[in-house]
C-alpha cells in the first residue's frame, strides 16, 4: 500500500471515532470481526442483530448514527432495515459475498462492499459527504 493510500486510510478510520455503528450480519465470525475492527477505531458497535427483527428492535432501542448490513440473513433480505434507516436519514452501506445481490434500485445509490471488506472504505462511504453514493 502506498504512503498517501496508508494516510487516507488511517484518516477515513478517524471518522469511525465515537460513532454508534448496527451491525446487521448472521454470520458470527464476520460479525465478530467487524465488531472488533470498529472498535479497534474507537466506534460503539451496536449488535451485531443476526436477523431483521432483532436489527429493527435494536434500532428501536438505540440512537444510530450508521449501520453496516449484510443483505441476506438465514433467508430474508435486510431491506427492511434499509427502508428504515433511509427514511430517518441514517447512512449504511451494504456489505456482501454475492456480486449479484439483486439490490433494489431504490437503493442503488447505497455503497455495496464485498466481504471481507476494507474498513476505512466503509468510514469514508459513510462519513465523507464527497465519498456517500446515497
Amino acid at each position: 500500500m502506498r504512503t498517501r493510500d496508508r494516510n487516507d486510510a488511517q484518516s477515513y478510520l478517524k471518522l469511525l471515532a465515537g460513532k454508534r455503528i448496527l451491525i446487521v450480519e448472521d454470520e458470527f465470525f464476520i460479525a465478530d470481526e467487524t465488531r472488533k475492527a470498529l472498535e479497534a477505531a474507537g466506534a460503539y458497535v451496536i449488535g451485531p442483530a443476526p436477523s431483521v427483527d432483532i436489527g429493527m428492535s435494536m434500532i428501536d432501542d438505540e440512537q444510530i448514527d450508521a449501520a453496516i448490513l449484510d443483505i441476506r440473513l438465514e433467508g430474508e433480505t435486510v431491506f427492511p432495515i434499509a427502508d428504515r434507516l433511509h427514511n430517518e436519514s441514517v447512512p449504511f452501506v451494504f456489505a456482501t459475498a454475492y456480486i449479484d445481490a439483486n439490490i433494489p434500485e431504490k437503493f442503488g445509490g447505497y455503497h455495496l462492499c464485498e466481504k471481507p471488506t476494507a474498513l476505512a472504505e466503509i468510514a469514508a462511504a459513510l462519513f465523507l459527504p464527497s465519498r456517500k453514493f446515497q
